[in-house]
This record gives structure tokens, sequence and C-alpha cells, in this order.
């Protein structure tokens, strides 16, 4: 035979493979590399048959080897069918009853009052802080419940117009009605001794206090204040900033101010009295300068002897 010219062909060589042979070994290639990733004896719908040849129970399909088997659970017939049955075992399952809630028995009481309390104001004489004693009576409080406290935002009740300047303190315990006590919107100090609460069993009384958080004084606008003794200035007007001050006004010349013409037709304004000069004369900076001969008028004095 002439191997010489064959397309692609090479002298030694064992020629080039035919179709059948290359799909044959694309199958035996898909199908080791499927084998090593795919379980195939955990799928439900294989099946050897007595033959050896392979069924698929799902689409019922004959194969000849694990490979075309393999090759038929991704095409578009086996998926559609795994599809279709998955759908018709979720009808067909019954409904699952829902798991079981825990159930929190409720307690009822039959409401029988408000307790009485006492509220008392104090203010700590070493740091001034205000604080608030809250004694409430609960002479008829169930067996084996304690009373109970929480702070609500005015944001939360329901029974007033919402305030930020307040808050509420609530007492519980039943069978009592559950009160409420309005108190400023300040910050509470919960530091080791400033807030504590106390249940006496044999009195059946409920001890509250709390302390306020001391608010930080705002400084003047000023400065620090002046020593003792020292008086402020008064403080500027804002957005003026201080003028230097001005000239004096020039003095009026000797013979007055002149007044204006008047309009024709105008009354002529009433004459005052000549104003006389002050005892002693006019002040030096209105008095006319002297000649040398004198004031006009008055004679020079004599020649002493």
């Amino acid at each position: 035979m002439d191997f010489q010219h064959r397309a692609g062909g090479k002298t030694g060589s064992g020629g080039v493979a035919s179709a059948s042979e290359s799909n044959r070994d694309r199958r035996e290639r898909l199908r080791q590399l499927a084998l090593e990733t795919i379980d195939i004896n955990k799928d439900p719908y294989f099946m050897k048959n007595h033959l050896g040849s392979y069924e698929c129970k799902l689409c019922l399909t004959l194969h000849n080897n694990e490979g075309s088997y393999l090759a038929h659970t991704q095409g578009k017939k086996h998926q559609t069918n795994l599809a279709r049955r998955a759908a018709k075992e979720a009808k067909e399952a019954p409904a699952q009853p829902a798991p079981e809630k825990v159930k929190v028995e409720v307690k009822k009481f039959v409401k029988i009052g408000r307790p009485g309390y006492k509220v008392t104001k104090q203010r700590d004489p070493e740091t001034g802080q205000q604080s608030l004693l809250f004694q409430i009576d609960y002479p008829e409080i169930a067996e084996g419940i304690g009373p109970r406290h929480r702070f609500m935002s005015a944001y939360e009740q329901r029974i007033e117009p919402p305030d930020r300047r307040w808050q509420y303190l609530l007492l519980a315990a039943e069978p009592y009605e559950t009160i409420a006590f309005k108190v400023p919107s300040r910050e509470i100090d919960k530091a080791e001794g400033r807030f504590w609460t106390h249940w006496n069993k044999e009195t059946k009384q409920f001890f509250l206090q709390f302390h306020f958080k001391m608010e930080k004084a705002v400084p003047p606008p000023g400065g620090p204040p002046p020593p003792m003794g020292v008086k402020r200035p008064a403080p500027l007007m804002t957005g003026l900033t201080p003028q230097p001050p001005s000239d004096p006004m020039p003095p009026p010349p000797p013979g007055g101010m002149h007044m204006p013409p008047l309009p024709p037709g105008a009354p002529a304004p009433p004459q005052m009295p000549p104003q006389m000069p002050p005892p002693g004369g006019l002040p030096p900076h209105l008095r006319p300068p002297l000649s040398a001969d004198g004031p006009a008028g008055i004679p020079p004095p004599p020649p002493s002897s």
C-alpha cells in the first residue's frame, strides 16, 4: 500500500483514526471522567439488566455501556422527566404539619386597683445630685411574684401627647394595676450606689431610688468671672464693632449761627431776647483778639509814676 501521499499520514504511524473511532474514544474518555466524579451506583434510575446492557427506569431507554447512560442523564429528555417527576411528587406529598410553637402560659389576674406609693425628693449634700426615692406598697401581691420596673420614653406611651422633656417610670406587680411616674427626661446615673432597688418580703414594700447625672454648667460668654471688686464692662451689641472717639465739634462763630432765609409769605420767627454773657465774660476761646492799644473804646491805663 502507498502510505506516502496519504493526507495526514506518516510512515511508521498507525494512520488517521476514522470518525467512528474518534467518537468511541471520546465516549470512553467521558465515561472515565464521569466515573471519577459521579457515583453511578447511587442513581435511583440506573439499572443493569440480565443481558449486560443498562437501562434508565425513568425514561425507559437502553444503553450499551455506562458512558452512554451518563451521556443520557445530561440530555434534555432525562432532565425534563426529572423535573416532571419532582413536580408530581411535590403535589402528591402530604402536607407536613408546621413545627409546634412553644406555648407560654399567660398568667391571668383580676386587677384589684392601684397600690399606695410615696415619692421623696432628695439632694446629695456631697455631690449636689438630685434624686427621687419611690416607696410602693403591695400588701396583696401574688405569691412568688416580685415587682418589676422600667423606664419608658414619652414616644412609647399613648396617653398624653409626646414631650421630649419627660420620661416615665413604670412599676408593675400582679394583681395590682401598672402605675407610672412622670419624671424629667434627664440622664440617669446608674453608678454603684446611685441606682438601687429593694423588695421587702415581710412588709411587702418596694423601694427604688435613682440619681440624675449632674448637668455641665455653661460658662458665661464673657470668659471667667472678674476678681472681687472689679466690674465687668457692659457687653457690646452683637454685630457692632467699637468705633474710635470722634473729634469734638468746632465752637460756634462769634456772631452765632445764621438763620436760613425764609420762603415768601412765611411768618417771621419770634424775636428772642438777647442773651447776656455769663459773669466773668466770655470763655477764652470765644474772646476776640486784643489790639496793642487795648480794647476799642477803652482808653489805656495811665502810666504809673
